[in-house]
Order: structure tokens, then C-alpha cells, then sequence
């Protein structure tokens, strides 16, 4: 498989096929598993929203959402490994798109916990966004590259609703330009996951000029594993140029991420790094 420029395998095939089987097939080989180890975070996350802003449904937004993976798993009752299932199990090569939408929305209306967040997934793949609404992951898409254009009015319409921004491994891929467009309407609450081999401090200092704060989480993350050990190679280098030091986590074979929350609110974010320090996941 081609690497991309980051010295990491490209996946780019995976997110335009119009429907998630050979996404979720790709991932499952790697053991990819953030967004499940994410998902209790961004529970919490919408918890404290909650209580603070006396808002029962904040808007959401995924950014690099893909199919909805992260939506479906806070909007349901479900877990990564059941997803893997849902798509790759004996039989559902066989099933058109259609009917793998109707086991999707079936499971949104059986399994969706209720007077939950809203979803809004932001992407530049129209193939993987039109799966995601249509499944009833999401509730609204914005399908557009902010690294090159500023939101149109109807993007900035629904950013301007965007109370909490999330994100599962794009920063890096979309930087600061991204998230200062996102930021500058609403100025939502944010928690990203980062691979250790980028850096979020642009983002911080971008988000810093609109009154942000930011804090990390004191906890490692894995990713996924390599795919390769040409792609482990590649992103020792890449964290030895950046000073990272990857014993006994990148050097055992494993992509990890760390994750920072940022607020618009002077000290808020070291007080809501705190209260995602105590979730539990087990």
C-alpha cells in the first residue's frame, strides 16, 4: 500500500466507497480502536456541556467523521466491535447498499439512547457523509475542506449551532486553518485526539487569539496498530524529528494519540482535563 506525507499507510481508498464495508474491513485488520476508547471521554464531555450550559442536547461535531463512526457509537447503545461485525460478518458482502442502510437505521431506532446530543459530521468525502445521514447517525453534514475555503452561509449556518467539537485522528491532516474556521461562530468547546507525531500546539496558539485555553489529558491512547514495519519505521523517524520519545509505545508496534480539550474560557480547559481524567473505561 502507498504511504501518504506523513509517512503513514493511506487508507484514502476506504473513505469514498458509498458504503462503510471496506472502511471497517480495512480498520479491523489494524486493530483500529480510538473512537471506542474515545467514546466514554466525549460522554463525559457532553456531560459537563450539560450541566454547565443547562443545555440537555448540544450539537455535536465530528470532524473527519468519515461514515459516523463516532456518532453512531454515543448515539447508540453499541461498541466498535459490534460495528466490525455489523459490516463485515459472513453474508453482508452480499447485501446492497439499501439493505445495509435498513440494518443501520434499525439499529439507530432500537438502540439510540435517549435525549442525546445532536450530530454534525464535517468531511470532504460526499460518499461517506451521505451514508452517515441516510443511516440516521448524523443529523446534518457539512461536506467541505476548510483547509482551502471559508464556510459558505449555509456552513457557517450550522456551525453557528455547534456547541462541542470532536475528533478522532484528523488534526494533523486538518490543522489549525480548519479549526480556527470552525471555532470563530459559535466558539464551541473542543476535544481532539492527536497522534503523538503531530503537533497540537498550532491549534492551541491559533485557538489562543479567540480566547481559547488548552489542556491535555495525562493519559496515551492507542490508535491502531502499524500496518507495516515499513510504516512503523517511517513514524519513528517522523517522531524522532520531532522530539518524541516512542519507548514502549510507537517502538511496541502501536499508533497512540493524546487528547486535548480546548474552552473559551479563562482556566476552563485545565478544569475539564481534570474531570476527563477521572472517566472510567473499563
Amino acid at each position: 500500500m502507498p504511504f501518504d506525507s506523513t509517512g503513514k499507510i493511506s487508507f484514502d481508498h476506504i473513505y469514498t466507497a458509498p458504503d462503510p464495508r471496506p472502511y471497517y474491513g480495512t480498520l479491523r485488520r489494524v486493530d483500529y480502536q480510538i473512537p471506542q476508547l474515545a467514546k466514554p471521554y466525549f460522554t463525559k464531555l457532553i456531560e459537563e456541556y450539560q450541566a454547565e450550559r443547562g443545555n440537555p442536547q448540544p450539537t455535536v461535531l465530528d470532524v473527519g467523521c468519515s461514515y459516523g463512526v463516532n456518532a453512531a457509537l454515543l448515539r447508540c447503545e453499541t461498541s466498535l466491535d459490534e460495528l466490525y461485525a455489523q459490516y463485515t460478518e459472513p453474508g453482508v458482502g452480499d447485501l446492497d447498499r439499501e439493505a445495509l442502510l435498513d440494518r443501520d437505521r434499525r439499529l439507530v431506532r432500537t438502540h439510540s439512547i435517549p435525549d442525546g446530543a445532536r450530530f454534525f459530521g464535517l468531511d470532504a468525502s460526499g460518499p461517506a457523509l451521505a451514508y452517515a445521514r441516510s443511516a440516521g447517525f448524523l443529523d446534518n453534514t457539512i461536506r467541505a475542506d476548510f483547509e482551502q475555503d471559508d464556510p459558505d452561509p449555509a456552513q457557517q449556518a450550522l456551525l453557528d449551532q455547534v456547541d462541542l467539537v470532536v475528533s478522532t485522528g484528523c488534526v494533523g491532516y486538518v490543522t489549525e486553518r480548519t479549526i480556527d474556521r470552525i471555532a470563530r461562530g459559535s466558539r464551541p468547546w473542543m476535544a481532539h485526539f492527536v497522534l503523538r507525531m503531530f503537533s497540537y500546539e498550532p491549534v492551541a496558539e491559533r485557538l489562543a487569539e479567540l480566547g481559547y485555553e488548552t489542556a491535555s489529558v495525562d493519559e496515551v491512547f492507542r490508535q491502531r496498530r502499524f500496518a507495516s514495519g515499513e510504516e512503523q519505521a517511517h513514524i519513528l523517524d517522523a517522531l524522532a524529528g520531532a522530539g518524541v520519545d516512542p519507548t514502549g509505545l510507537e517502538s511496541e508496534g502501536w499508533l497512540y494519540a493524546q487528547l486535548y480539550v480546548s474552552r473559551p474560557v479563562k482556566g476552563a480547559a485545565a478544569g475539564l482535563a481534570s474531570a476527563l481524567s477521572t472517566v472510567s473505561t473499563e
